[in-house]
């Protein structure tokens, strides 16, 4: 393990632009150097080949910061060499013109590539034509395709490349946004339960003091006042969290449907008469689907709190092989949206939606309202 830690850090270590670029440059020139002092200790032919190699291997250091320049400097240098009859088309050039189509964008690269390929052509076509066997359209097609195609192939790395940090951010960013509305959904159902059930009990406890008990009765719609005014400004966040939009599935936050008897009981005490049945062997849930399970019961106890004063509220919760069913009902005067306008029947939506479920919601036709949602679960 140390081991192949080690040649990970090393690989990383290179990958680094300029330790690459410089690392590059020194394989390069290693070949030159041991050529150049082959040939002088032999005192054989090629010395100047050796010599410009050696003086164009330096250059791909400025590869990434001016590509322009590299390559203007290496296709002069490898017009110089072709003209002295010793080389062209070096690997040093392909680098370079590489480089132009790796690090300009598409129309700089066209242009400069462009410019390049004629230049290079009319070079190669001037040291052939004494030849009276030189083709200049061949020469020209030669020339162009010399110096098109590693532009061309630094473009499509570049495009990839690109594209591939689009992707990246566009993922990151759908997870903040993501994040941004599991954190709302969380504020609204679990703050705004409670707050509620707050501004509930001490509406209930101002209506039983005595008339005379003047001190009480004004701190006591104080906080009621409070409580309603948490609710509204804890709404204006709720805004600001879900302005991106995006969605994402729940982290569960430790509560699920072993939690119901205790938020029915809770509902009670506020002033919701509920009940809760439930159908079939419990099981375990996935954990969204029990999160999911408890968020809805919740958020339709608060809504008929809210909405229908004086109901009445049944929570039932079935057990099947494939799937969960809970329904919600009540049997007030209801007031609420039969379709999900808000932030809370439309966390209800998101929740189910993001379990593969169908959520339905609407007034009853005896009176109240009713909350349903099945979801289905996997078989193991």
């Amino acid at each position: 393990m140390g081991v192949r830690q080690r040649a990970r850090d090393a690989w990383l270590f290179l990958r680094r632009p300029r330790v690459f670029d410089v690392t590059l440059v020194v394989v390069l020139a290693v070949p030159g150097v041991v050529a150049a002092l082959a040939i002088w200790l032999t005192r054989g032919e090629g010395l100047i080949f050796a010599t410009l190699y050696l003086i164009t291997v330096p250059v791909l250091l400025m590869r990434r910061e001016r590509p322009v320049l590299t390559a203007a400097l290496l296709l002069g240098l490898d017009i110089t060499a072709t003209f002295l009859g010793v080389a062209s088309g070096s690997p040093i050039l392909l680098i370079g013109l590489y480089s132009l189509g790796r690090y300009l964008d598409g129309r700089r690269a066209a242009i400069a590539g462009g410019a390049g390929a004629l230049l290079y052509a009319a070079a190669l076509i001037l040291v052939a034509r004494p030849s009276p066997a030189a083709d200049p359209l061949g020469i020209l097609l030669a020339g162009l395709f010399t110096v098109g195609i590693p532009v061309g192939l630094g473009q499509f790395v570049r495009i990839r490349a690109e594209l591939r940090e689009r992707a990246q951010r566009e993922a990151a960013d759908s997870a903040v946004r993501a994040e941004r509305r599991r954190i709302a959904r969380e504020l609204h159902d679990v703050v705004a339960h409670h707050l509620s059930v707050i501004n509930a009990l001490v509406g209930g406890a101002r209506a039983t003091i005595p008339p005379e008990q003047e001190v009480a009765r004004d701190a006591l719609q104080g906080a009621e006042q409070t409580a309603r005014q948490a609710l509204a400004e804890m709404r204006q966040l709720l805004d600001v969290l879900r302005a991106d939009g995006g969605g994402g599935a729940d982290a569960a936050t430790g509560v699920g449907t072993d939690r119901l008897p205790a938020l029915v009981e809770e509902a009670g005490t506020a002033g919701l008469p509920a009940r809760l049945t439930v159908r079939g062997e419990p099981v375990a849930l996935p954990t969204a689907v029990d999160h999911a399970v408890y968020r809805i019961v919740q958020e339709a106890l608060t809504n008929t709190r809210k909405h229908s004063v004086g109901a009445r509220a049944t929570v039932r919760l079935s057990y099947e092989s494939a799937a969960i069913e809970v329904e919600v009902l009540d049997d007030g005067a209801s007031k609420q949206p039969a379709a999900p306008a808000g932030f809370g029947l439309g966390g209800m939506a998101e929740r189910v939606a993001l379990c593969g479920g169908r959520l339905s919601t609407g007034p009853r036709e005896e009176g109240g309202f009713r909350v349903h949602a099945r979801i289905p679960l996997e078989k193991t």
